[in-house]
Order: C-alpha cells, then sequence, then structure tokens
C-alpha cells in the first residue's frame, strides 16, 4: 500500500470525524483538505462519500439505545412514532432540493471560493444567534417583576427532544436546506436554527445528530450506487483506513460536543469560521495557494 496514500486518508478520515458533526461544515473542510493533498478525483469523492458513512455510524452507536427504543415502540409508543415522524418530516425538504438542485449545486458551487464565502456568513450568523439567544431574557415589566418576565422570556420553548412537534421538525428541516451550500455546515444550520425557533442549545444539537442519520445514510447510499462503475477491490484498504478513522474521530466529537453545549455556546466555532474563511480568500487571491474554483 502506498504509504502517502495511506496518510492521507487517515489525514481526510480525522477532518472528516471532526467536522461533520461541529457547525463548522465538514464538506467545506473536504474539498479544501482535498485540493491541498492532492486527492480530489474521482475516486477521491468516492472516498469522502465512504469516510461520511463511518462518520454517520459513530452517531448511531453513540445513540444506539435510544434508536432502538424508537423503532421497537412504532407499533406502541406514540412518543416513539411522533419523533420517528419528527426526523422524516425535517428530513424531506432537504432531500426534495437536493434531488432537484443537487447536480448544479455541485457543477457551480463545490469550489474553495464558495466554501470560503459559506464560513464567513455563517460564522456571522452563528454571532447572531447568539446574541439573540443571551439577550432573550432581557426584558423590563412594567410593574416591576422583571426578574420573573426575564426568566419566562429567557428559557427555550422546548427542553426536550420529545417535546418537538412536526411544525417545529418542518421550521429545522428548512433550515437544513441552506446546508446544501458547501461551507455552510448541516449541522450549524440545524443546530443554530432550532435555536431560533425556541429549541434549548442541548435539543437543537441532540435534534441535529438525529437529522444526519437519514441524510447521511441516504445520501452515502445514493452516491455510492450512482459511482458503483469506479469502485474497485484495490481500493478497499484507503476507504477502510479513512472509514476507520472518520468513525473513530466522530465518536470521540460526538460525546466531546454534548458536553461542551451543556455549559458553552457556539462564538469560538463562529470565530474559527470567519477567520478561516478568510485566510483562504487572502490566499486565494494573493496567490498564495493556488485554489481550483
Amino acid at each position: 500500500m502506498d504509504i502517502a496514500l495511506a496518510l492521507k486518508a487517515v489525514i481526510l478520515g480525522i477532518v472528516e470525524g471532526l467536522t461533520e458533526f461541529l457547525p463548522i461544515s465538514s464538506t467545506g473542510h473536504l474539498i479544501l483538505a482535498g485540493q491541498l493533498l492532492d486527492f480530489n478525483d474521482e475516486k477521491g469523492k468516492i472516498f469522502e462519500i465512504v469516510i461520511q458513512f463511518g462518520a454517520i455510524l459513530a452517531v448511531c452507536w453513540e445513540f444506539r439505545h435510544r434508536i432502538v427504543t424508537v423503532v421497537g415502540g412504532l407499533a406502541t409508543d406514540e412518543k416513539a412514532r411522533r419523533f420517528a415522524i419528527n426526523v422524516i418530516v425535517a428530513t424531506v425538504p432537504a432531500i426534495v432540493l437536493a434531488l432537484v438542485f443537487g447536480k448544479w449545486i455541485k457543477a457551480h458551487l463545490f469550489n474553495p471560493i464558495t466554501v470560503a464565502t459559506a464560513f464567513i456568513v455563517g460564522g456571522v450568523v452563528i454571532l447572531w444567534a447568539e446574541w439573540r439567544e443571551s439577550h432573550r431574557g432581557q426584558v423590563s415589566h412594567p410593574q416591576g417583576n422583571a426578574l420573573l418576565e426575564a426568566a419566562k422570556a429567557g428559557a427555550p420553548r422546548i427542553e426536550s427532544v420529545d417535546d418537538l412537534n412536526w411544525r417545529d421538525a418542518v421550521k429545522v428541516g428548512l433550515a437544513q436546506c441552506f446546508a446544501l451550500i458547501p461551507g455552510t455546515s448541516r449541522s450549524g444550520a440545524t443546530i443554530i436554527g432550532g435555536m431560533l425557533f425556541g429549541l434549548s442549545r442541548q435539543v437543537a444539537t441532540e435534534f441535529s445528530f438525529f437529522l444526519a442519520i437519514p441524510v447521511i445514510f441516504g445520501a452515502t447510499v445514493y452516491e455510492l450506487y450512482k459511482s458503483r462503475a469506479l469502485l474497485s477491490a484495490d481500493d478497499l484498504g484507503i476507504f477502510g483506513i479513512g472509514f476507520v478513522f472518520a468513525f473513530l474521530s466522530a465518536f470521540l466529537c460526538v460525546r466531546w460536543l454534548l458536553r461542551f453545549v451543556a455549559t458553552h455556546d457556539f462564538k469560538p466555532f463562529a470565530w474559527y469560521r470567519i477567520i478561516f474563511g478568510i485566510v483562504v480568500l487572502a490566499t486565494a487571491y494573493s496567490g498564495l495557494i493556488a485554489w481550483h474554483a
């Protein structure tokens, strides 16, 4: 096995695992990393599909008990049925738009300049959403009971994924559509969208994880089927390396993020996006790095 190629597989697997569920866009990072490592040909695109599958399996493993409970309770448990319906409802808008505009998006928007621009715009949106979140409870009350009113106004409307209704799911699903633009971030769109629609930070994050399962799994199966003619047994080693490292890094990242959101906001990710986007644009327009449009 080519050691250099194996090292590229390790790097890209880790990049995928660490960025898939953070609000910083795994697709954007893979586009940039693929160009820097010169691993962005047709075989490289299939490799990206494989490592995304590894990342989504990490989420399935982390939430395996909840998944088993929901699937097992579909026939008898109203709460399980409602949760499953919410996931399906939230998934539909992005799937429909991807089927209609997917080819055009890949042909025109899958480039470093679009990614960098989306990084910056997305970072600004996250900062605005966090500012809005922090100021939501700052209200006054004409009768002097300011603390009580602030507490009511500042509390998220939804504190558990079991309290979501289909309208909430539709809103989060529509927010997810923005993630079709590379560099936006699927997790970022669903988490920040969920927070803007009244979900707590923890609920928005958890629901985003569950939404990733049908979206990424479906996209993986569809893309692998379309690219089946390019698959070769000779690639199993490289694909396997990327898959394993994507799974492990995603598993660690998901566990870390669930703890992180309990006590922190997303401002660090917003600033990372903005700075990284500016660096990419600066290197592109200065000619320091020959990013391919």
